[in-house]
């Protein structure tokens, strides 16, 4: 059941933890009433919460380059033990595809080492022997227009009757076993090229139509690797995270010394036995050893403001400029409209009729500009820029928290309804 406009019928609002910017006498602090702002977000939160739709987390909006609002809310679980603060790390989940892959693509084809019309066989080599994969062009594939299967649950191939093979994956690490999964839980070190062969051999339709595809983001990583000719997680370390003072954006917070500031995500009783927290929630991700292209980032909403603002400045940040302005517009841009697919290059963007749409059926909020674009995530996370507007977005949550099936986030559309407050605050229609 969905409630559009559930929040104007709260009549208490819930004691969250919280920690909001006050105005600061800029033009972005004088144009939003952030008392007014704080009472209907509150009212929203209380209701998710409530409706256990997320234990808590975390939001961040920022205009015209500065944050606005900032808050943390509820607690790690829903044991209401631990307040969620600003300085916790979440599960990014397919967030991770913008902010982890996608700005190494965006300079490996501003810097000419990729271009977006030519066969994506041209870079990946087994591709080129697959008769329906071989002319398929990175355009088409960061668009999700390519016809790839959406997915591959490679865990299927870990496991039989809910035990894990010992072949593919042990408990303790061994020279064959180097790759760490979770917590004593240790993958063939070939396991990798099992699941590179899998997604060359897989099937695509001949219907060229948007069909969502994560699959090449598993493939990314080392395609940027070997363009680059540094590690992958390095490259992103050296080339965006640091020099943008993202030090929160990490793959495998476990072995950094960030467990304790990372929130848990579910309590996995089918591979990993436990409740998963500090090591990424998405399997595919868990088998490549923590690092992918479609998983297995970490961060806070304040890091990852500063890439969406990143993004929304098409290509600077704090007076550096670290992409193209001509490659950001061009990722950010509708690429297929004619087809009814919404996407532009890795990032998502409003449905094509988002503006008509009630709130209860919007994505994301009807207010957002065409311009805007973004990401969601698994896990409860969701980011997004409007250039029209200057608005960043950021939502942070652990909704998979005790499980998966826990779809009340989405039923709920709170990420929407939260998202629309801002820009009611900004038209004058609050």
């Amino acid at each position: 059941m969905k409630h559009p406009f559930f929040f104007l019928c709260c009549c208490y609002l819930f004691a969250v933890h919280a920690q909001e910017i006050p105005p600061t006498g800029s033009p972005a602090g004088k144009a939003m009433d952030t008392a007014r702002i704080q009472k209907r977000v509150d009212s929203i939160i209380t209701v998710g919460i409530k409706s256990q739709a997320f234990p808590g987390g975390q939001l961040l909006v920022a205009w015209k380059g500065e944050v606005v609002f900032e808050q943390a809310f509820g607690f790690h679980t829903y044991d209401s033990l631990r307040p969620v603060a600003m300085e916790d790390l979440y599960d990014l989940a397919s967030v991770t595809k913008i902010t982890g892959p996608l700005p190494a693509i965006m300079k490996l084809v501003e810097e000419g080492k990729l271009e977006l019309d030519r066969p994506f066989s041209d870079y990946w080599e087994p591709w080129r022997h697959r008769k329906h994969k071989k002319n398929l062009t990175l355009r088409e594939i960061l668009a999700h227009q390519a016809g790839l299967e959406p997915y591959i649950v490679f865990l299927n191939k870990v496991m039989r009757k809910g035990r894990l093979k010992r072949r593919f994956v042990r408990h303790q690490a061994g020279n064959r076993f180097q790759s760490q999964a979770y917590d004593s839980l240790y993958v063939h070190n070939r396991f990798r090229r099992k699941m590179h062969r899998m997604i060359n051999r897989s099937e695509v339709s001949s219907d060229k139509s948007y069909r969502y595809s994560g699959l090449t983001f598993l493939l990314f990583p080392e395609l940027i690797t070997r363009l680059t000719g540094t590690d992958y997680e390095t490259y992103l370390r050296q080339t965006f995270y640091d020099p943008m003072g993202c030090q929160t954006l990490v793959f495998n917070p476990s072995g950094k010394g960030l467990a304790d500031r990372t929130v848990p995500t579910e309590n996995d009783t089918l591979y990993r036995k436990a409740l998963t927290r500090a090591w990424v929630h998405d399997e595919n991700a868990s088998l490549l050893g923590g690092v992918s292209g479609n998983a297995g980032l970490f961060g806070t909403a304040k890091d990852l403001w500063k890439i969406m603002q990143l993004y929304q400045d098409f290509g600077t940040f704090d007076g550096r400029r670290y992409l193209s302005e001509t490659v950001v517009k061009e990722f950010s841009r509708v690429q297929f409209p004619d087809n009814e697919n919404r996407r532009g290059l890795g990032f998502d963007k409003p449905m094509l009729n988002n503006a008509e749409l009630p709130i209860s059926d919007a994505y994301p909020a009807p207010s957002s500009s065409p311009e805007s674009f973004g990401h969601s995530g698994f896990t409860g996370t969701f980011v997004w820029a409007d250039p029209e507007y200057q608005l960043v977005f950021i939502f942070l949550s652990n909704r998979v928290y005790p499980s998966r099936e826990n779809r009340n986030l989405y039923s709920m559309n709170l990420r929407t309804i939260l998202q629309q407050v801002f820009y009611d605050a900004l038209n004058g229609t609050e």
